[in-house]
Order: structure tokens, then C-alpha cells, then sequence
């Protein structure tokens, strides 16, 4: 298999190229340089000459915040390179994954999402995101769009490496308490990632690791596991403002995910343990 791995220099798309050289994939993963995938005629060129069997989008606007103030950027990476992709693939008869996210959704369900509730964003990158999940489905072929949340593994900014970082310089932290979600790790993402496509079975899912916690217990959890002794103390949102808003709860319910894949993800607390007992011993 030939696959095509759009943003592999990010913390995810490193872990999709590892696990796919792990299965014997010829991985190919070309960088901003080399395909810009907000430039229609770099992509069609890239695809048509390497004719890959899967094309997996890990490329992303991801700064949540600075978003507010750079839509254009925002909705060009999010938006228009999606789209730039599905018409590249759907001409080469090639599938496509799009990886999107948990904040296409406001925040006010009383449960976790369900792949077909109604998407109402609340910031510019929710929106950005959520547009380029409708220029896949718009413009069709065999996809997967994989909504994943609160990722953290090797290789990039993430809240799990800075409460590692802050533990190791302060006494106390203060840590949102009134938001929820379900942490991921790559790793396991990237997994699941290729066991869902291995399916064939086509069409929207939610691939987190399992559970749902907030900001607070996460940075608690994240401590726990170093060892070390860092007061976490629980705040608020309000207490403090960002640019962009965030959802209040932003869990997804994975199903049908285990009746495709034959599994479940671990619990995000068993991933956040084996995440900082692997760089504590480097790697």
C-alpha cells in the first residue's frame, strides 16, 4: 500500500507515518514546501505523480486562539485545502481520511456528541474546521473524516507536555475546571486511524481515547504520574479570558467506532500514564 500523509512534520501525522512504516506501507509525506495543500495545482501534481492508495490530512491550522485574529489564514489551511484534496483524490481514484475536531460543536449538550448531532461552532477554528468537513463530503469518493479531541503525544505543543513543564518549575497550578472533553493520544489514534481504514466501511467517526474529564483532572492526573508533588487547584473559565471561546463540553460518543474496528480505545487516564512514563524514560 502507497500511502500520502499530509502534515507529517505535526504531532499526529508523525504518528501516522510511524505506524503506517510499522505495517509495511510505502509512506510518502511530503512537506509544506513540497505540497502546499492550499495550492490547487501543487496537490493535483503531488497526487497524480505519486498515485498513492490513501491520502491522510494531518495538515492544520491548529492555534485555536490567534484563529480570531487570522480567519483567512485559518479557513484556507482548514477549509479550502480539504476541499483542494478531495478533488485531487476523488480525479485519482484515491481515498481520503480528514482528520477535524471536537469544537465544530458549541459546548451546550447535556451529553457527548453523537456523529450526527447538529455541528454549531463557537470560533473561527470550530468554523474553519467544520467547512472543511463539508467540502469532503460535498465533493465526495471514498472518505473517512475522523473527529478526534485534546490530543497530546511527541513532537508538539500540547497541555499534557505543559503541566509536565510547569510541575517541574512551580508549586501550584490553576487549572480550568467547567471544561469537558476526552484527552487522545496519538499513538492510539493513529492505531485506530488505520484500523478503521483497513475497514473500508466509510463515512464520519469519533476516535478518542476513552472517558471524559476536564482540564483540571487531566493536569491532576498528568502529576499523579510524575510522582511529583504540584498543587492543582481547580478555576474557571472566566477566570481566564482567551481570545477564542471554548466549548463547554466537547465529548463525542465514539459510537459505531467499536462495532468497525472490533475495539475500543484505552481510558485516557491508562494513555496520559503511558504517554509520561515513556518520555520520562526517554522514548
Amino acid at each position: 500500500m502507497r500511502v500520502l500523509v499530509t502534515g507529517a512534520g505535526g504531532m499526529l501525522g508523525r504518528q501516522v507515518v510511524l505506524e503506517y512504516q510499522r505495517r509495511g506501507a510505502d509512506v510518502i509525506y511530503p512537506t509544506h514546501a513540497e505540497m502546499d495543500i492550499t495550492d490547487y495545482r501543487q496537490v493535483n501534481t503531488a497526487i497524480g505523480k505519486a498515485r498513492p492508495d490513501l491520502v491522510i490530512n494531518c495538515a492544520a491550522y491548529t492555534n485555536v486562539d490567534k484563529a480570531e485574529e487570522e480567519e483567512d489564514k485559518a479557513f484556507l489551511a482548514n477549509g479550502l485545502g480539504p476541499r483542494y484534496l478531495a478533488l485531487a483524490c476523488r480525479q485519482f481514484a484515491t481515498t481520503l481520511v480528514h482528520i477535524s475536531t471536537d469544537y465544530i460543536f458549541d459546548g451546550q449538550a447535556s451529553h457527548p456528541y453523537q456523529i450526527y448531532d447538529i455541528p454549531h461552532p463557537i470560533n473561527v477554528y470550530g468554523a474553519s474546521k467544520l467547512f472543511g468537513e463539508a467540502t469532503v463530503r460535498e465533493i465526495g469518493g471514498n472518505y473517512f473524516i475522523a473527529r478526534t479531541s485534546w490530543l497530546f503525544g511527541p513532537g508538539g505543543k500540547n497541555f499534557v507536555d505543559t503541566i509536565l513543564t510547569l510541575t517541574r518549575q512551580k508549586d501550584e497550578l490553576m487549572v480550568v475546571n467547567d471544561q469537558q472533553g476526552s484527552p487522545t493520544y496519538t499513538a492510539d489514534l493513529a492505531i485506530a486511524l488505520a484500523d478503521l481504514i483497513d475497514s473500508k466501511c466509510y463515512g464520519t467517526y469519533h476516535i478518542t481515547n476513552s472517558g471524559v474529564t476536564t482540564w483540571f483532572e487531566l493536569a491532576k492526573k498528568v502529576v499523579s504520574a510524575t510522582g511529583l508533588k504540584t498543587m492543582v487547584r481547580p478555576c474557571e473559565t472566566k477566570d481566564f479570558p482567551r481570545p477564542a471561546d471554548r466549548p463547554a463540553l466537547s465529548a463525542m460518543n465514539p459510537f459505531p467506532l467499536k462495532h468497525v474496528i472490533g475495539y475500543s480505545l484505552p481510558s485516557w487516564e491508562n494513555a496520559v500514564e503511558r504517554y509520561v512514563r515513556e518520555i520520562t524514560n526517554g522514548g
